[in-house]
């Protein structure tokens, strides 16, 4: 029985790593369309997402360039606030400011941050253009609400979010941990 329980809990760890979005790009679209477009960055960052902290160690997530900077674990944290915006926005849905409810343990904070990634593509991808046209940012601090046009969630919350995924590959690299072998950002595939 005990060699059973230790064969199930492997097998559902294994299925559960599988189970975690934009290990690949999907096939691009054949339409170029503004809404097509938003997908597609959102896509790409999932993607550069999932292999920058696939295998992260924690000397990985305890690095830092300097005394005064931010660790790569910080880093991620702020990355899963900007997941959430991007989440939020595609529900229609205030985002709180500052972030709440962060997770506190690596594997739940990057099954989240994709797994927000991947929820955003498929409520987006169910919209029309008007509804993409009416879509807002809406943040909320105290109480206090602003609201910003859709565009400002790809020069705000999904740009910053490339910029920081791109800086814990970095630090990673700095750490002695490289991004796995074969990951071709370009073509969206790991070979």
């Amino acid at each position: 029985m005990r060699l059973f329980l230790v064969f199930f809990f492997s097998l559902n760890l294994s299925l559960m790593a599988q189970e975690l979005p934009f290990q690949s790009i999907p096939k691009a679209p054949t339409a170029m369309t503004s809404e097509n477009l938003l997908l597609r960055m959102i896509q790409c960052l999932g993607f550069r997402y999932y292999w920058a902290t696939e295998g992260l160690r924690p000397a990985d997530l305890a690095y830092k360039p300097s005394t005064s900077g931010q660790s790569s674990w910080e880093t991620l944290e702020h990355i899963y606030g900007l997941t959430e915006v991007i989440l939020n926005t595609a529900k229609g849905k205030a985002s709180l400011r500052p972030a709440e409810n962060i997770p506190e343990d690596f594997k739940t904070l990057r099954s989240k941050t994709l797994h927000h990634l991947d929820a955003a593509v498929a409520l987006f991808q169910s919209m029309k253009l008007e509804d993409l046209e009416k879509a807002k940012v809406i943040f909320d601090r105290g109480g206090k609400q602003s609201e910003f046009p859709l565009w400002n969630l790809i020069n705000g919350p999904i740009s910053d979010a490339l910029y920081h995924t791109g800086q814990v590959v970095s630090f990673r690299r700095s750490s002695g941990n490289p991004i796995p072998k074969g990951v071709n950002v370009f073509l969206g595939v790991k070979n």
